[in-house]
């Protein structure tokens, strides 16, 4: 029987969730105790020292990595449960990844990087969308380049229309800005703020303390547990909201 999400059900749970790696005297507790809901139209900023479990995070929100104990639910389907098949699947059509390191394949053009998840799932229409998904973010004028053709900031703007192809509800930013210049970085936040917008949900990892005045909330990590929240409704001074 298919269930379908409540209104009111987060698009991404992450329930009393830890990540140990290794084994006794050398395992790294990398998430501890970590609860965290995020609603559509809602972006989370997500700070701390580095080794703080960010990153970590963000796998295992999107699935990428596994959890210890607890559970990870997108659309209210406990990720824990899917085959690995079906975790591919989710990872295809629900949630869209934007790295620091882009992690655009080189030998394919811009317009055939952002239709390849498409494809791998089998849809139709693919290079329509991937089409579609440049303009929004741009770029379109730069289909058919390859990535070393490109700038920094248009080759992110790639990886953002990549991310958000083919109608994903999840959105996860590790470090988007990091490798670009502040005004192209703003330009790549005030993206990721306008599908959030647009109902998606959005998780942004950040050390910047102005990257992270587009989030709704700020959750600050520290040894792997959340140890602060700080939440303001865009009319406050977001910076002083952060100290």
């Amino acid at each position: 029987m298919t269930t379908h999400q409540h209104p009111t059900e987060p698009v991404l749970e992450l329930v009393d969730v830890t990540r140990i790696h290794g084994r006794g005297a050398t395992a790294v507790h990398a998430l501890r105790g970590v609860s965290l809901a995020v609603s559509a139209g809602e972006l989370v900023a997500v700070m701390g020292p580095s080794g703080s479990g960010k990153s970590t995070l963000l796998n295992v929100a999107g699935g990428l990595d596994s959890v210890t104990t607890g559970a990870v639910r997108v659309e209210g389907v406990d990720l824990a449960t899917l085959s690995r098949a079906d975790l591919a699947a989710v990872r295809r059509r629900a949630a869209g990844y934007v790295f620091q390191d882009l992690n655009l394949i080189p030998t394919l053009t811009a317009l055939e990087n952002v239709a390849l998840p498409l494809e791998l799932d089998g849809r139709r229409r693919s290079h329509h969308q991937a089409r579609s998904a440049l303009d929004d973010v741009g770029v379109g004028d730069l289909a058919n380049r390859y990535p070393d053709e490109m700038s920094g900031g248009q080759q992110q703007r790639v990886a953002i229309a990549r991310a958000l192809v083919g109608d994903r509800r999840l959105v996860l930013a590790d470090e988007p800005t990091g490798a670009l210049d502040s005004e192209t970085g703003e330009a790549v936040l005030a993206l990721l703020r306008r599908r959030v917008d647009a109902g998606a949900a959005g998780v942004l990892v950040t050390h910047e303390q102005r990257h992270a005045a587009w989030a709704d909330r700020v959750v600050f990590l520290r040894d792997g547990a959340i140890v602060d929240t700080a939440e303001y409704d865009g009319t406050a001074d977001a910076a002083s909201a952060l100290r």
